[in-house]
């Protein structure tokens, strides 16, 4: 087991809109701006290979502010094309809250982190003991017909509480805050209750259909 000591206080940033990576999920990436291949290519230097995941929020010129709270990756799978791109893989190991950027001169983004407050993140995975998996899946079909998006329904269904919740909360196209918000949960429980609100929102498109 990890602990917040062991973890490095600075780590390199990849600011990417509506990418969301929570602690022990998996989270695929296609890499092809110089600046972000020069990233992976320092990261492999590392001993702990960490690269901090965090929502950019734009602003109207220059460099997008980054929101407070990330979640760093551990590169776990590295592949590369013929024309010089990388898929990667990171593997959500803590959130980590900002202290400041760091200015250097390296071509990517880095920046001092604080991993205090976030030692959940560290130990076994979460379970959800008010979740109710036979409407919660009701209410995630409802919202998968209306996307027009597929899935595997039987592996779903047999999925641990927070892989299941994680997952589609990394996977569902929602909007970067609100990705944001699924990200500073505290609790599994939370999540799965802010992913509830946030299917119920785009199934109603202001109706009011809710999960009963």
């Amino acid at each position: 087991m990890l602990h917040p000591a062991d973890l490095p206080q600075t780590i390199p940033i990849f600011p990417l809109p509506g990418a969301l990576l929570l602690p022990r999920g998996r989270l695929p990436l296609h890499i092809f701006e110089p600046r972000y291949l020069a990233m992976v290519e320092d990261c492999m230097k590392t001993s702990h290979r960490l690269i901090g995941m965090v929502q950019p929020r734009e602003v109207p010129a220059g460099e997008p502010r980054l929101q407070s709270i990330g979640c760093a990756g551990r590169l776990t799978g590295l592949s590369e094309t013929e024309d010089g791109r990388y898929m990667i893989t990171l593997s959500g190991i803590s959130r980590f809250r900002i202290r400041e950027e760091v200015e250097g001169f390296t071509p990517y983004r880095t920046c001092d982190v604080a991993w205090e407050g976030f030692e959940r993140d560290l130990g076994a995975s979460e379970k959800d003991p008010q979740l109710d998996r036979k409407r919660f899946l009701g209410l995630l079909g409802r919202y998968f017909q209306a996307e027009e998006l597929k899935t595997d329904w039987e592996s779903l269904g047999e999925a641990e509480d927070e892989l299941l919740i994680n997952a589609l909360s990394m996977l569902c196209p929602f909007e970067p805050e609100d990705k944001q918000a699924l990200l500073e949960a505290p609790t599994l429980e939370t999540r799965r209750e802010t992913l509830v609100t946030l299917i119920e929102f785009a199934l109603a498109g202001g109706g009011d259909e809710r999960l009963q």
